[in-house]
């Protein structure tokens, strides 16, 4: 069963011009005709950042020089992991009519939305860029952690969009279950706000996996050199995550051309 989605996977991946050149394709369709194009996606972002910025920081009472880059990184990285997700249990269900049609690879669909999804993080990052131009930066030397943080925060969104995409394939209410389970992970996950902010709560960051995933991303900006049991949880959800994904892909591969 791993053989057959390993196969699959291999085959997605060895087809990376499809994938990207379909990615990109469906931003630029988005906005077709538009002058800033998909510039918008970094306005739009930026609008939000700064109304949750200057409101929750005030309602904190934080330092908003302090509070603004956590919040835009924060906001940044859980739109990158939360699209993935919810955009992954419509994966195979929105792609029906290639999947029926043509022998393709079926996790090229989870690689093209990985890939839209990261085209869209790299125009948020301009938002960032912007605060550290104007808050400065805490420090250079840790700042290089973010990159296997983003990469372990990408990998732990692909496996679960792949298992999001495989179950919603069979069961059409899950869609609208999972953006419900993401939108309630939104306000439990220390997003527009610090762990610290939980005091005797603190357990319900400490108990969230997301909490770690979001921290090897964000604290490297921040300044701050992530825990080592930010890296194993994250680690860990990556691996097992991975396995359990393709154990289930390749044993319900040849069903998802007869569910969608």
């Amino acid at each position: 069963m791993l053989s057959a989605a390993l196969s699959d996977l291999m085959r997605s991946v060895a087809s990376w011009r499809l994938w990207m050149l379909l990615g990109w394709m469906e931003i630029r369709q988005r906005y077709a005709r538009s002058r800033i194009g998909p510039f918008w996606l970094t306005i739009s972002m930026g609008v939000l950042v700064a109304a949750i910025g200057i409101v929750y920081g005030t309602l904190f009472g934080q330092n908003l020089s302090e509070y603004l880059p956590f919040a835009a990184i924060s906001l940044i990285a859980w739109g990158l992991f939360s699209s993935m997700v919810t955009e992954g249990s419509t994966a195979y269900i929105a792609n029906a009519s290639y999947i029926r049609q043509v022998a393709t690879s079926k996790l090229i669909f989870i690689l093209q939305l990985s890939w839209r999804n990261l085209i869209i993080l790299a125009h948020n990052l301009i938002i960032i860029v912007v605060l550290f131009c104007i808050f400065g930066v805490k420090r250079f030397a840790v700042m290089p952690l973010f990159i296997p943080g983003l990469l372990l925060l990408t990998l732990n969104a692909m496996w679960l969009a792949m298992l999001a995409g495989l179950f919603s394939a069979r069961f059409r209410d899950l869609p609208q279950i999972i953006a419900s389970i993401i939108q309630v992970a939104f306000y439990v996950t220390p997003v527009i706000f610090k762990p610290e902010a939980l005091a005797r709560h603190a357990y319900i960051a400490e108990y969230n996996p997301l909490t770690y995933l979001l921290d090897i991303v964000r604290q490297p900006l921040l300044g701050i050199e992530p825990s080592a049991t930010a890296w194993l949880v994250a680690i860990v959800m990556a691996v097992v995550g991975w396995l359990v994904a393709l154990f289930l892909t390749g044993r319900y591969l040849q069903r998802i051309s007869y569910w969608v």
